[in-house]
């Protein structure tokens, strides 16, 4: 009865651990964290515009939302993390154009901004 009781304890303490390691994504959690600093660095320097980073916080809300409907049952299938790895890899190709599209918004006051020609 004991050997009953210890297996039964062990199996309540050990399946929900299991279920919830299947459940983490920090590689996904990274990239989300490291492409939104990127995106507030753009802003904030100038070379992304409002438009633009505005556009690309929607990206970024859609690859949460789903991480988020990934995760909603319980596991994060091999699929899954396969659709949300290809997902960033976009919102970042998308992240880097905007970046370097030679508009930019220097003052912050919402126009594009252009260097002034050198001549």
């Amino acid at each position: 009865m004991k050997i009953v009781n210890k297996a039964f304890f062990a199996l309540c303490v050990v399946l929900p651990l299991a279920a919830g390691a299947q459940t983490n994504t920090p590689r996904v959690d990274q990239r989300e964290a490291n492409q939104e600093a990127r995106i507030q660095q753009g802003a904030a320097s100038g070379s992304l515009t409002q438009k633009e980073t505005m556009r690309l916080d929607n990206g970024q809300q859609r690859v949460q939302n789903m991480e988020m409907q990934a995760k909603a049952d319980g596991v994060v299938s091999k699929q899954e993390r396969h659709q949300l790895h290809h997902a960033q890899e976009v919102q970042s190709r998308h992240v880097y154009k905007q970046k370097h599209d030679r508009q930019h918004d220097y003052n912050h006051n919402g126009r594009n901004d252009h260097r002034p020609r050198r001549g």
